[in-house]
């Protein structure tokens, strides 16, 4: 129980730049979306997801359309969903997700990245073993039971319950991500998720100290300003 995730809370970005590029990121994954499981929020349920994160990240809404159209045009990027891991400064550990139009040129920027802070890229599964892909979900409910009853009867694999404050989290494996949330609306009606998502959670944290820390500072912060990478997981507490 208990166990420690990151929310994403990019709406925090205060420089335009920044801003610019979360919008960005949410356009090019709402899209992908709508390409790959229709344009159509009611019955995508990833995507509904994408555009109810984006709204509270304040996401415009002249954004959020642009992507939807583009999708319904059918031309567009090609993107591809592309996944990199490996060790960070400190012995960090550290799971990379993209989405790109060139493989060839987004590995070279993450491998970089990973070369110019004294890190090493790993192979698929150098890491990921260490981590749970978990589908998580925080939301404002009384009854702790009934979810619970729910979820199983909709055999959801639950992996963890918690009630705190009047707040509700569930963990589940991510492949159980559908059936979790239909389960959820189902049996609660419209729900205001705090936290909808599929994440790599960390079996456990480190702590980063000394020279490691501005090295690790960089190592993000090089991560983040590629334009192909969406979301970066690590063990690093407190970063």
């Amino acid at each position: 129980m208990g166990r420690a995730y990151q929310n994403r809370k990019e709406s925090m970005a205060k420089t335009s730049d920044m801003k610019a590029k979360v919008y960005s990121r949410y356009g090019r994954e709402i899209y992908v979306s709508a390409k790959s499981g229709g344009t159509d929020p009611a019955s995508n349920l990833t995507l509904r997801s994408l555009i109810e994160r984006a709204k509270k990240d304040q996401v415009p809404s002249h954004v959020i359309d642009k992507a939807l159209e583009k999708a319904k045009g059918g031309a567009g990027e090609d993107y591809a969903a592309a996944r990199y891991e490996g060790y960070g400064p400190g012995g960090s550990m550290a799971i990379i997700e993209c989405l790109t139009d060139n493989p060839n040129r987004t590995f070279g920027d993450v491998r970089q990245a990973f070369t110019k802070t004294k890190s090493k890229i790993g192979t698929p599964g150098s890491v990921s073993h260490m981590f749970d892909h978990a589908a998580i979900f925080v939301f404002a409910y009384d009854d702790e039971e009934a979810v619970l009853e729910a979820l199983m009867e909709a055999d959801v694999d639950v992996t963890d319950i918690e009630n705190e404050d009047g707040k509700i989290t569930v963990f589940a494996p991510n492949t159980d991500y559908f059936k979790a949330k239909t389960a959820l609306l189902d049996r609660c009606g419209e729900l205001d998720f705090d936290v909808d998502e599929i994440q790599f959670i960390p079996h456990a944290f480190t702590e980063v100290t000394g020279d490691d820390v501005a090295l690790f500072e960089k190592f993000l912060s090089m991560l983040n300003d590629l334009d192909d990478v969406q979301q970066v997981y690590h063990n690093v507490e407190n970063a």
